[in-house]
């Protein structure tokens, strides 16, 4: 069994609306509370992190799945959305929506393309690590070069 660490620091001087920094490796950064919490919105947030965790392992998960079963792919891209709710100051992050657009080089997967963006969402790590916590929904366009 394999097991990989990863290592993020931070420092953080001050209170609820102040800036700190962030350091995991490749990822550096200033990070804040976003303005739509009342917050100064300077670097990234936590919101948007999870948002950034999910849609890279989703689209990594869908490209790899794709390549092993020999579709091919003209272009792939990712727009997600992170569905926060804030009630009686308590705030869940309640759902993320992700919607792949697949652009196939041959009309005779599409079908197969399309079981494959749902398998990706059930078999990415982050997905299953927020089961149960953030519901995760699809919306997955498919088109082809024919």
């Amino acid at each position: 069994m394999a097991k990989h660490s990863f290592l993020l620091t931070a420092d953080w001087n001050g209170g609820r609306n102040s800036v700190g920094t962030i350091d995991a490796g490749n990822l550096k950064t200033k990070v804040s509370i976003p303005p739509e919490m009342d917050g100064p919105g300077v670097g990234t947030n936590p919101d948007e992190m999870l948002l950034g965790a999910a849609g890279t392992c989703y689209i990594i998960t869908l490209a790899a799945m794709l390549e092993r079963a020999s579709i091919s792919v003209s272009s792939l891209t990712l727009e997600s959305e992170g569905i926060v709710e804030v009630v009686s100051g308590i705030i869940t992050y309640k759902e993320i929506i992700h919607r792949p657009n697949i652009r196939l080089t041959n009309e005779a997967h599409e079908k197969k393309a399309l079981i494959l963006a749902e398998k990706a969402e059930k078999n990415c790590m982050i997905s299953r690590a927020l089961a149960g916590n953030v519901e995760i929904k699809l919306e997955t366009f498919i088109q082809t070069d024919e």
